[in-house]
């Protein structure tokens, strides 16, 4: 129970409703457990008659006692009927409370990890499967929801139930009551013994499960991959192999349940055996009546399913147990990257790179050393150099998706570890290498970075920006315009396609600086020279840094940086770099020879 520790907080939090339900079990049970005795008065009331009945065989008292008997008996069935009706209401009270409750937790539960998802930095999802992500999310919450709603609703009811049958049970004959409680202590020891596989199984079923999501989400994301390469039957085999494995571990833990239930099942009809043999001895002795043996025969037949469902919600405890470890896991992490300070900074001010080096953690690769330089405010850099070269390391570090180990950036004065996160990266439009588009229309795609387009005005704005990025034409042709949706990951659409409405998504933020990460590698020439044409009109008064490794020698740069294995080696204009005849010349002559081979 270590595990569910966790949720004592939701439990805190929807107390009344966990309150409410254990008053509702309660009450259920009280008028449960009245039910057995009106049995017995009934019963004893047939037994200490019948000789009476019997004797006045003929007469005609006989008919008049038969007729109090009818009486009798319809009124304890009608008493009987009432009790039954009003547990059952109290039954569907404790319900509406307690499973209630298990949604309104699970709700809680997997809002609280996205959250937290979205708290976790870059390096967190380098380590992870997005697979394994939507598995904790989806199977592993679920599972802690039966845990919180039906395993804890039977559990309180076996509690109360059994408390007042016993105590019903002792008040009649204690040592029955013993006689009848014997096969308990094998009850408690299957129990632990077939908790600790169950415990074991749950836990090797949500890993088998999550490697099972991790395939097919792989597999999906990359069809178009798997069908270009022919690798339908491979791919086939190995979500089958996968499949095999968990079928192999659910049916591990099916076979070790299905052992538990007829062993309650068992034990119960042992302790209904007893009550009849001893209570039989007992009546004959005279100690107990008839209607006590009916009695405990009902009480124990009451606890048939509590006990026979110890098992089941064993099961589900344990099957929770192991899937809030694996929840316990993701939310005890910590992002490297925290949003500790609180400085505000001039984003309109000048960037400065102080020193700067960086490893990256997963590989041990440094990415960059020592790097120093200063963008003026309003300025515009290019960052060129080789594949490999640090380039968009160092985008990545301005966004504050790493940390340098040595060094620091800052923005208009103010070292950017000591602004809020949320405030640098609002006043940063960034580009990734990587483009990502949302499945969902064009427009959205664009308004995403600025929430005030968002809505019924987000086509007509998305539009303009739309321009600025050469792609408005190329959109308006499309079946529904700027409502077409463009699919996961924007599949129904070129990568220069979406290239542009990334960067157009980028213009909308209009953010006081912009970066863009090699945007334009998949776009041809002519559109390449309109986009840098309207980048020219849109920048104005914006701090700018482009990252490429193709020479832009169209666009005025007022500074571009070349890098060369994580250094920075040259510095200048285009005309002066190339006067230099270092790097850059070298990789401009290569870029030229290549165009006219092309």
């Amino acid at each position: 129970m270590r595990e569910l520790q966790y949720l004592n907080r939701y439990f805190l939090r929807y107390r009344w409703h966990l309150l409410g339900g254990v008053l509702f079990v309660t009450a259920s049970n009280i008028f449960g457990v009245l039910s057995p005795q009106v049995v017995r008065h009934a019963v004893n009331l047939v037994t200490d008659n019948r000789d009476l009945y019997v004797a006045l065989d003929g007469m005609p008292l006989q008919d008049v006692l038969r007729t109090r008997f009818v009486r009798i008996l319809l009124l304890f069935g009608a008493v009987f009927l009432g009790l039954a009706v009003i547990k059952g209401a109290f039954m569907f009270l404790m319900r509406q409370t307690l499973i209630i409750m298990s949604r309104l937790v699970e709700y809680d539960l997997k809002n609280d990890l996205y959250r937290h998802y979205q708290y976790l930095d870059q390096a967190f999802y380098k380590r992870n499967n997005t697979g394994d992500l939507m598995s904790r999310v989806a199977e592993d919450v679920s599972h802690v929801r039966m845990y919180v709603g039906p395993a804890l609703m039977y559990a309180i009811n076996l509690v109360v139930l059994f408390t007042l049958v016993i105590y019903a049970m002792i008040r009649v004959n204690p040592q029955l009551t013993a006689y009848v409680l014997l096969p308990l202590p094998i009850l408690s020891i299957s129990i632990y013994y077939v908790n600790n596989l169950i415990n074991k199984r749950s836990e090797a079923i949500q890993a088998q499960l999550s490697a099972l999501t991790t395939r097919a989400q792989e597999v999906f994301s990359g069809i178009r991959v798997v069908k270009a390469y022919a690798q339908e039957k491979p791919m086939a085999r190995q979500f089958d192999t996968e499949c095999a494995e968990y079928r192999e571990r659910s049916l591990s833990l099916a076979r070790v349940e299905a052992m538990f239930h007829p062993l309650m099942l068992l034990l119960i009809g042992l302790s209904t055996i007893i009550t009849v043999y001893v209570g039989g001895l007992q009546v004959i002795a005279g100690v107990i009546s008839p209607g006590n043996v009916a009695e405990f025969v009902i009480y124990v037949n009451m606890l048939t399913w509590p006990v026979a469902s110890l098992g089941w919600v064993a099961s589900i405890i344990q099957r929770a147990a192991a899937s809030q470890k694996r929840i316990n896991q993701f939310l005890d992490s910590q992002p490297d990257i925290k949003s500790t300070g609180t400085a505000e900074a001039d984003f309109r001010g000048d960037i400065v790179f102080e020193r700067v080096t960086f490893t990256y953690p997963d590989t041990g690769i440094t990415a960059l050393k020592d790097l120093s330089f200063t963008i003026p405010a309003g300025q515009r850099f290019a960052l060129f150099g080789r594949t490999g070269s640090g380039k968009s390391t160092l985008a990545e570090l301005l966004m504050r998706l790493y940390d340098p180990q040595e060094g620091r950036i800052l923005i208009g004065g103010v070292d950017i570890r000591e602004m809020p996160l949320e405030a640098l990266r609002r006043h940063i439009a960034y580009v990734p290498q990587e483009v990502f588009l949302f499945s969902e229309t064009v427009a959205y795609n664009i308004a995403f970075g600025q929430a005030r387009m968002l809505g019924d005005a987000a086509e007509e704005r998305a539009r303009k920006w739309a321009r600025y990025a050469s792609i408005d034409r190329e959109i308006e042709e499309f079946p529904k315009g700027f409502a077409t949706r463009v699919g996961e990951r924007g599949v129904t659409l070129s990568g220069g396609q979406k290239q542009r409405i990334s960067i157009a998504r980028a213009f909308a933020k209009q953010a006081p600086v912009l970066v863009l990460d090699d945007a334009l590698s998949a776009v041809d020439a002519s559109t390449e020279k309109r986009i840098l044409g309207n980048l020219e009109e849109y920048l104005e008064d914006r701090t700018a840094l482009v990252v490429t490794h193709r020479v832009f020698s169209l666009l005025d740069f007022d500074r571009i940086l070349v890098l060369d294995e994580g250094r920075l080696v040259e510095s200048g204009k285009h005309e002066e770099l190339l006067e230099q005849d270092g790097v850059y010349a070298e990789l401009y002559e290569k870029q030229l020879r290549e165009e006219k081979a092309a």
